[in-house]
């Protein structure tokens, strides 16, 4: 997918300083702190780190499953984080949708999966007839390459790669906007990752979705991606557009990631440095990280000594 320059895109999703806490409030655990980027219209954000790095605390930050701290969240320019109005909170389910991980736990096992598929019609506020559902619904699913018929089916009797694609059936079905694809291959055997990633792309054309694809598999997300976030912590510590981020990684963090990819050759895996990040290697006691773009469209988090030494690696 081709990114475009910043300035002619049109912002779709603001995240503007949030944090998300869980535990009590006199001792929380600081999922996510302070954490802020733009998703334009039309493009696929990455957002890449380790397990508990905060990547599906934000996503479910923005469906409105967990609550913030501080900062908001806004859509179009328009605020959907926090306590809205009935109506809005209804327009905030229909316009972001969620393809969550794991296609096993995620689908009802009890209902068949044309009621599955379209559960979100029968949300309060919204009158469909029976016929309108069932033409929805045999659209949704040959849109994700699935037959009609399946509709009368159970989920327990589809592969693994056939439930993920009920499962973005479901938020297709809606119209959303925007999407957010929490690890959605990562619980698909191999062979089929590359037959949903392509699925995702096409409906994205399709349909002109905007999608947040969370990983932590950096060669997946650089297939997808037009722009890639990296997160340690619950801090985003570098983003750049995805071949920028490949071709000049600078945080210690990312190139560790980076060095963890598998290479198909046997030769260059069995001799590749596998770097290993260490938190300690910054000193922050008397200067502070700040979020600077150290290159058109390149933010790297650093102290001032950092920030001139990974001036001195772009050259």
């Amino acid at each position: 997918m081709a990114a475009t320059t910043q300035n002619t895109r049109e912002k779709m999703l603001e995240v503007d300083h949030i944090s998300v806490h869980f535990g009590r409030k006199r001792h929380p655990f600081i999922a996510v702190d302070n954490v802020s980027f733009d998703i334009y219209k039309g493009e696929t954000f990455g957002l890449v780190g380790e397990s508990g790095s905060g990547k599906t605390t934000i996503g479910r930050a923005i469906i409105r499953a967990n609550a913030l701290a501080s900062g908001e969240i806004r859509l179009d320019g328009k605020r959907i984080s926090g306590k809205l109005s009935a109506e809005d909170d209804r327009q905030v389910t229909r316009d972001v949708q969620m393809i969550f991980q794991d296609p096993m736990d995620s689908l009802n096992e009890r209902a068949k999966v044309g009621y599955i598929v379209s559960e979100g019609l029968y949300a309060p506020g919204r009158k469909v007839s029976e016929e309108e559902r069932r033409r929805l619904v045999d659209k949704a699913l040959l849109d994700v390459g699935l037959l009609p018929e399946f509709a009368s089916r159970f989920p327990h009797e589809f592969s693994g790669g056939q439930r993920q694609r009920i499962g973005i059936a479901r938020a297709l079905i809606l119209n959303p906007k925007f999407i957010v694809a929490d690890e959605p291959i990562s619980a698909l055997d191999v062979s089929i990752r590359a037959q949903v990633l392509n699925l995702l792309s096409a409906l994205q054309k399709e349909h002109g979705l905007t999608y947040l694809f969370i990983a932590h598999d950096l060669s997946v997300v650089r297939f997808i991606c037009d722009r890639i976030a990296v997160i340690h912590k619950g801090h985003i510590v570098e983003l750049a557009e995805s071949e920028k981020l490949f071709a000049h990684p600078l945080h210690p963090y990312t190139k560790a990631l980076l060095s963890a990819i598998p290479q198909p050759d046997p030769i260059v895996e069995r001799n590749k440095k596998l770097l290993v990040y260490d938190p300690s290697c910054h000193d922050y006691s008397t200067d502070g990280p700040v979020w600077t773009e150290i290159e058109e469209d390149h933010f790297v988090l650093g102290n001032q000594k950092e920030l001139e030494q990974y001036r001195k690696e772009i050259g």
